[in-house]
């Protein structure tokens, strides 16, 4: 990817309406739209697309040119690299065993990380579509595709294509976002190289 000129990009833009905690950084060229709410702590890169009624957690990390829709739910531990698509109303998730209080009802757990916590990537490239859920604890390999409405509950392959709830492995897909593989009802393939009939770049499945 070509290096972005911070030279040549203007300063974020940020909606009067939306809230930005203290120690947050937000990259040049990004833009932030009415009704965010970014915590303390959060990191957002260059050219960034922060959508209407958007959530990032406290200490989240946001590559740059990422495009975050309306209203997608970003919690702590959240790692989202370079160049990633979510679409609208996207959730993602972190604690395995949630609970509002303790066992016996006394008071409110704490919102804190702790041991349960797992950590989330999703890697560069990645588009996930709208209305997904995204369980805790899962690495989204890089350029891989999620489609609308789709639950993940395991790890997603780079340029994998996965769909349903919840969701399964049906393919692959280019960089250019373009189906080279589908699976089907079908095991996948021990492995493979596949052409892209539209960019003509290739996609090399290791196997399963």
């Amino acid at each position: 990817m070509a290096k972005l000129d911070d030279d040549k990009l203007p300063p974020p833009r940020i909606h009067p309406t939306a809230l930005v905690e203290q120690d947050v950084h937000i990259g040049n060229g990004t833009s932030v739209w009415d009704s965010v709410h970014i915590r303390k702590g959060a990191r957002i890169g260059r050219k960034c697309i922060v959508g209407e009624k958007t959530y990032i957690a406290y200490d989240v990390v946001i590559g740059d040119l990422v495009k975050l829709n309306a209203a997608v739910y970003v919690c702590a531990q959240v790692t989202i690299e370079d160049g990633v698509m979510i679409a609208a109303h996207t959730v993602f998730t972190n604690d395995r065993f949630p609970r509002a209080c303790d066992p016996d009802l006394n008071d409110l757990q704490s919102s804190d990380p702790n041991e349960e916590t797992l950590w989330t990537r999703v890697g560069r490239g990645t588009t996930i579509g709208a209305n997904c859920t995204i369980g805790p604890g899962l690495e989204i390999g890089e350029f891989a595709m999620v489609g609308m409405g789709s639950v993940v509950t395991k790890s997603v392959p780079p340029h994998g294509l996965v769909l349903g709830n919840p969701a399964r492995l049906v393919g692959l897909v280019c960089r250019c976002g373009e189906p080279v593989a589908k699976f089907g009802g079908q095991q996948p393939p021990a492995a493979g190289t596949f052409e892209c009939h539209r960019c003509r770049r290739h996609v090399v499945w290791p196997g399963p």
